[in-house]
């Protein structure tokens, strides 16, 4: 047996993984308003750091575009030079919470609020992304963004280079929605990179009027934050988007893990150790003033698909980006940017969780307005103060789920009339405790049996407490409460 028994797949995986990663990786950086180099250095440290370290063997990590509109959001509000102290920040935090075993905790965060999340950036993402396409630019809000497309698209019709820009845009989009109907031989070659591939080859040969991605030199990209961005951690908008960074990212990058885990046979996860390595990933990120990462699951199904077995494809799925950023970068001037935002409208609709909505909306229609509301919040407020509403509604429905109380009467015509409760009584159900108990006769001794309830919060209590004081009177005996 040799060395590196499955060195020809993982070699073949890495290539693969390289070719998807290279469009995506570009366009992340793009939309996320900082130097295209910078998300080809986020993609180097994931293949390569992250990649050589232990947690989940198969999943690729690097610039995500669920988080593209959260960077965005903080570079325009803080600044490109804090940006690395954001991510090193969040890398340090994701380290911490790894060595103190949080990371399978994550895997309690309601799915419903995490695909709300998704579908909120995806929203946000197609929107923002579309005035790229139309070569014009994007209010600020999210439902500005919105609002403001019908408009665009009208003003778009009368501009040579807005029409151009257009049609390159939604070739792209097409190219990427066809692609997996075409034959297998065709499909070597990656969706995205031919998409982008195609659209470049178009605007080169036809002298198109759209703007490309600028090239600065990865070099002259990759600035470390100075000793004065540290001072912005003084700030609570800061600290806050920080929270909101170490969230989101450690939560989509263990979603991707549970995901990638159900598509082979290898090893399974270890939680812990998958987010101290993207803390480590988050951490160098940082260092080198780039883009923040998480687990991809695009790359990392490729890199599954593509017949990967261990974690030397995602590793050299790195070098490969690396030797492409030093040796051609100049590659990168002749994309286009509408190219670009036609890979990330493509990658945002597929954060839109349709198909689960539909499922879930004929079982668990809770779920479904959870995921809604959460979605809907990110996009007219910003992406904490969603997250934290769909967390909010999660736990609510949960703790009205779990405060199920049944009142059983007993009354025999004579003597007593028996009362007992049985199941959780919280607040949530106080209501409706109170009515049954007050439907009770008021001219004969009452017996509440308590027995049967496996939780009595205190506010249940004292108002059980309340009402037998009420209850009582001189014509009739007293109240009798009895518990377990």
């Amino acid at each position: 047996m040799t060395k590196y028994p499955h060195l020809k797949q993982d070699f073949t995986a890495s290539l693969v993984v390289f070719l998807v990663a290279l469009p995506l990786c570009v366009g992340v950086a793009v939309a996320s308003g900082v130097p295209a180099e910078l998300g080809l250095v986020t993609g180097i440290v994931g293949g390569i750091v992250t990649g050589l370290m232990r947690g989940s063997s198969l999943q690729v990590s690097g610039p995500a575009a669920g988080l593209t509109v959260l960077v965005y959001e903080a570079v325009r509000e803080f600044g490109l030079p804090v940006l690395g102290v954001v991510v090193l920040v969040t890398g340090l935090l994701q380290l911490g919470m790894g060595a103190l075993k949080v990371g399978r905790y994550f895997r309690a965060i309601s799915v419903s609020v995490v695909e709300g999340m998704l579908a909120g950036i995806g929203l946000v993402l197609i929107a923002g992304q579309l005035y790229s396409v139309l070569a014009t630019k994007a209010p600020e809000s999210g439902l500005g963004k919105i609002a403001g497309l019908p408009g665009a698209f009208a003003d778009a019709l009368g501009s040579t280079r807005s029409l151009a820009s257009l049609c390159l845009g939604t070739a792209t989009v097409l190219v990427l929605v066809l692609w997996k109907h075409l034959p297998g031989r065709v499909r070597v070659v990656p969706g995205p990179l031919a998409a982008v591939g195609l659209a470049t080859l178009a605007a080169v040969t036809l002298d198109l009027p759209v703007a490309t991605v600028e090239v600065s030199g990865l070099v002259e990209s990759v600035q470390p934050p100075s000793l004065d961005a540290f001072g912005e951690l003084a700030g609570l908008g800061l600290l806050g988007t920080i929270v909101a960074f170490t969230l989101i990212a450690s939560a989509e990058s263990l979603f991707s893990a549970a995901a990638v885990d159900r598509m082979h046979d290898g090893p399974r996860t270890k939680y812990d150790k998958e987010l101290m390595a993207q803390g480590a990933g988050n951490a160098v990120c940082g260092i080198l003033g780039a883009l923040p990462m998480t687990a991809v699951i695009v790359r990392s199904a490729a890199n599954v698909q593509a017949g990967a077995r261990t974690k030397a494809s995602r590793v050299m799925h790195g070098v490969w980006l690396l030797l492409f950023a030093a040796l051609l970068p100049g590659v990168l001037a002749y994309i286009p940017i509408p190219a670009l935002a036609g890979v990330l409208v493509h990658a945002g609709a597929k954060l839109i969780p349709v198909r689960a909505m539909v499922g879930l909306w004929r079982e668990h229609r809770g779920e479904v307005l959870i995921l809604a509301v959460t979605a809907v919040s990110i996009v007219a407020v910003s992406m904490f103060e969603g997250v934290l509403v769909g967390v909010a509604l999660s736990v609510v429905k949960t703790a009205w789920d779990a405060s199920h109380v049944r009142l059983e009467v007993v009354d025999k015509g004579a003597g007593p009339v028996q009362a007992h409760l049985s199941g959780n009584a919280t607040f949530l159900r106080l209501p409706k405790i109170l009515d049954s108990l007050e439907a009770l006769p008021h001219d004969r001794p009452v017996e509440v049996d308590l027995s049967g309830l496996h939780h009595l919060d205190h506010a249940c209590r004292t108002a059980l407490e309340n009402w037998a004081q009420r209850h009582s009177s001189p014509e009739t005996e007293p109240v009798k409460v009895t518990s377990a």
